[in-house]
């Protein structure tokens, strides 16, 4: 196999020491991983304008009316 040339800027070495790795070190099993929610605009500033009239965050409000659909689907299901 042939070493591709160096690129300015590579930091990468030609090899690694692993004798003293641990395997799974940072491995997380029960870890949850949250993704983001990215809403357009004008529904972000809808929801923005209705949780603070109701003192609540976005999230909370969102969560809220996405576990109502939740109900109402599963009621029809």
């Amino acid at each position: 196999m042939s070493k591709s040339p160096r690129k300015a800027g590579d930091d990468m070495k030609d090899d690694y020491d692993f004798t003293g790795a641990v395997r799974g070190k940072f491995y997380r099993g029960a870890a949850a991983l949250v993704p983001p929610i990215h809403l357009e605009p004008e529904v972000l500033q809808f929801m923005e304008a209705r949780a603070a009239a109701n003192g609540k965050s976005v999230s909370q409000l969102v969560n809220e009316l996405l576990k109502k659909d939740i109900e109402l689907v599963e009621a029809i299901s």
